[in-house]
């Protein structure tokens, strides 16, 4: 199996016109995938965007012949029979060239509608719930459905010839090993290899051994060491927290004051940064000896044009001939 390359549309960054720009961009350059964020609200002010994705996705697969993949929550702001809807509609227009990772949510964008914030055992069992009622409708079954969702006489009309997967995304060991019993696949985020391989055993162990898994590598590169290292910190400081404290806060503003005293240096452990392309190879084989055959590639700081140029002129060539090792 060969790894696949995707460029990431962080949509909390840019406007969705200057993304469809550059995942055009990055498929000429020799990515061979691509993705996207799904925010209502940027983690920053300095970010300063939050396009919706899902209207976005459409015209970025009909502008390339990239498989494309988004994380979203269903719950308050998306009802999965509107999942269900929006990914059917997706991979009917475009035959197996998209997937959908499901999570548990942030309160960030989910809070907007209202509802109170359950605990993170609540947010699992309302995402495994979500899971069912989407592969029901999947199936062509009208589903009727009292829980914590309540769904009535709903039936998808207009479905793709087969079942677009479903993965599960997990920061978290424990998550990781839930979702192991009932993703299509994992995806999760870089990390140092000896955490990230107890995510991928934990996957395996849960019953995920043999199914895809997605890696969003968040990376920062530039033409110097200190370049990078300034744009992740301007742009991706309010990001590097635990998943339980980044779950919890509200709006941009309780986010930079988390982030407050975080500094420059700090950033070095949350973010792969470096000037030194053979660098992010050898970061990238790593991950690649994990098992992971499709590297989500999430350049943080703004400077997305030379990002692309760069993995497209030397990365990618280098680890074109690499494959996922088999005993995935």
């Amino acid at each position: 199996m060969m790894t696949e390359f995707a460029y990431h549309a962080s949509h909390e960054q840019f406007k969705p016109s200057v993304l469809l720009k550059y995942i055009q961009m990055a498929e000429r350059a020799g990515f061979t995938a691509g993705s996207s964020s799904d925010h209502f609200k940027p983690w920053s002010d300095r970010q300063g965007e939050s396009g919706f994705s899902w209207a976005w996705l459409g015209a970025a697969m009909q502008a390339t012949s990239l498989p494309c993949s988004v994380v979203c929550a269903p719950g308050p702001r998306y009802h999965p029979t509107i999942v269900a809807q929006a990914v059917a509609t997706l991979a009917e227009m475009f035959p197996n060239r998209f997937s959908v990772a499901l999570g548990s949510g942030e309160a960030i964008n989910e809070r907007i509608t209202g509802d109170r914030w359950p605990s993170k055992p609540e947010r699992n069992a309302r995402l495994k719930e979500s899971v069912d009622i989407i592969r029901a409708l999947f199936a062509g079954e009208t589903v009727n459905h009292s829980g914590l969702f309540t769904v009535q006489q709903a039936k998808l009309y207009t479905r793709p010839d087969y079942s677009p997967p479903i993965f599960g995304a997990a920061i978290t060991v424990e998550t990781a090993e839930w979702v192991g019993s009932w993703a299509d696949g994992l995806l999760t985020t870089s990390r140092p290899p000896e955490e990230l391989q107890k995510v991928v055993e934990a996957f395996h162990r849960g019953g995920g051994k043999g199914k895809p898994m997605h890696l969003k590598v968040q990376l920062s590169y530039a033409q110097t060491r200190e370049q990078a290292r300034q744009g992740a910190y301007e742009q991706w400081r309010t990001n590097i927290f635990k998943s339980s404290v980044l779950a919890e806060l509200s709006t941009p503003e309780e986010l930079e004051a988390a982030a407050q005293f975080v500094k420059p240096e700090d950033m070095d452990g949350q973010v792969r940064i470096s000037a030194d392309l053979e660098q992010h190879i050898q970061w990238l084989r790593d991950d690649m000896e994990l098992g992971f055959n499709r590297l989500i590639l999430h350049n943080v700081n703004l400077q997305q044009e030379e990002f692309i140029k760069a993995f497209g002129d030397r990365v990618l060539p280098a680890l074109s001939g690499d494959r996922v090792p088999s005993f995935v």
